[in-house]
């Protein structure tokens, strides 16, 4: 590792472990930082597993940042709505997202998360990628850090970043180091929260005639909430005659303390009792569950448990936690990924400030980009929780209360909810910045040490000298 001078980049190897949408952007970042990186991802193969994704202006502009607005449009739909049923069919209420553009600046998109993980993958040298590379154990000290992986080898580097999920092996490494030290909140030391068995996949090959909503140039958003049992599931229409869906099965709490010690990742095993399940269960489109199932690949059918925590250690030393490694969230706000996101952003921004490779400057730039998203993280955080009691809560008084907020809720509540929730529009400080075209100004980002110091350089350049 190299300390730098003026405007150059502070020469450092950063260990990417995990290739999801938060590591993959990371290392987009990266790229265009100048910074070295490789990404472990323990899958033997990129599958193209889960449902639905959906993303508005608090995470846009990067995307424009780096380029990629025009291709996520072309398979991508707005969401102008969200339309809530009861299981017989009878509609409970709708939400509104056609202000957001007005007010954030950009649509509420929908569409396939394979296709957008396809997307960012797309931007990652083949070389930088590595698979198969379960992490076994993490080391790191005052010269670097070195992870040993499942196939016998080991890697250095200057950083370790964790952005290997909910039951990341970088984050159980850290943390049994720490508490062997005394050092770990006890908080930190409990299980996940389990809410939810959940099923996803993504229906193709549909005929628009029995699904005549696929022509509409719109995701037609729907939930539907069951009565006597304890399942909801969601639809999304998306480009291509596809529909992306998922349904969930609450957990009791029995059933937590069953699951509990299970490592739940993203697969597709164990699908056919849930599917026999479910499978009977109307959808507001036209048919069934049973008929989506159907249509979609059985090897991209995917069970995962649902949890949440959030985590109070982010970083030791040269290792540092994202996305879900230190804050799961329920999906019931569609903000899991967005957040993700947002952690890589403002990582690459605290990377692209660094004073030079020691391990005091590297904790500085950690201690840095907690503060700035840990906030807005657990600010999320609460809000999923809310959401998902409001929309998908079981009991009467949830269902009382999703038919009041829809209904009767003043517009006002609406628009106080969207200003908390999509004012915050990190960008990249390194490049180009996108205008804020929303109504409700973004906040303001937090100062680049070197940009600023590039502004007044080149300010002084431009100022005529005296004769």
């Amino acid at each position: 590792m190299t300390a730098r001078s003026g405007d150059e980049q502070v020469q450092l190897k950063v260990i990417i472990v995990g290739a999801g949408i938060g590591g993959l952007l990371l290392a987009i970042l990266l790229e265009k930082i100048g910074l070295d990186y490789d990404i472990f991802e323990r899958s033997k193969e990129v599958r193209p597993l889960g449902s639905i994704m959906s993303i508005g202006p608090n995470i846009l502009p990067v995307i424009e940042q780096l380029g990629l607005l025009d291709d996520l449009l072309k398979f991508s739909f707005p969401v102008p709505t969200l339309n809530i049923y009861n299981e017989d069919m009878s509609h409970v209420g709708t939400t509104s997202f056609e202000a957001f553009k007005e007010r954030g600046g950009y649509d509420f998109l929908a569409f396939s998360r394979p296709d957008f993980h396809h997307l960012l993958l797309s931007q990652i040298p083949s070389h930088k990628l590595h698979l198969g590379k379960k992490v076994l154990s993490l080391l790191q000290g005052d010269r670097g850090a070195m992870i040993r992986t499942s196939d016998g080898k080991t890697h250095e580097g200057d950083i370790v970043v964790g952005a290997d999920g909910a039951h990341s092996a970088i984050r159980q490494c850290l943390y049994d180091r720490l508490a062997e030290e005394n050092k770990l909140p006890r908080s930190d030391s409990t299980n996940l929260d389990l809410g939810y068995n959940c099923m996803v996949g993504v229906a193709t090959g549909l005929d628009s005639e029995i699904y005549p909503g696929l022509k509409d140039g719109h995701a037609h958003f729907c939930t539907t909430v069951a009565y006597n049992v304890p399942h909801s599931w969601r639809i999304f229409m998306v480009p291509g005659n596809r529909i992306c869906w998922s349904v969930s099965v609450q957990i009791t709490l029995n059933e937590g303390k069953t699951q509990a010690m299970r490592n739940s990742e993203w697969g597709p095993e164990a699908i056919e009792d849930m599917v026999k399940l479910v499978a009977h269960h109307k959808v507001p489109v036209g048919g069934t569950l049973g008929d989506l199932i159907e249509a979609t690949p059985k090897d991209l059918i995917s069970k995962v448990v649902l949890e949440e925590k959030m985590f109070e250690t982010w970083y030791h030393d040269r290792t540092v936690l994202l996305g879900d490694a230190c804050h799961k969230m329920m999906p019931s706000a569609g903000q899991g990924a967005c957040n993700a996101m947002q952690d890589a952003v403002i990582l690459a921004n605290c990377l692209f400030d660094l004073q030079s490779g020691s391990i005091e400057d590297i904790t500085a730039a950690f201690k840095s980009y907690k503060n700035q998203r840990y906030p807005q993280a657990s600010a999320q955080f609460k809000i999923s929780q809310q959401v998902g009691k409001i929309f998908y809560g079981h009991s009467f008084t949830e269902r009382m209360i999703r038919y009041a907020i829809l209904n009767w809720a003043p517009k006002s509540l609406e628009s106080g909810n969207f200003v908390k929730a999509y004012s915050y529009r990190p960008q990249a400080v390194f490049l180009p910045q996108v205008e804020d075209r929303g109504l409700f100004k973004a906040l303001p980002q937090h100062e680049s040490r070197r940009m600023k110091a590039c502004e007044e350089a080149a300010k002084s350049q431009r100022q005529p000298q005296p004769l």
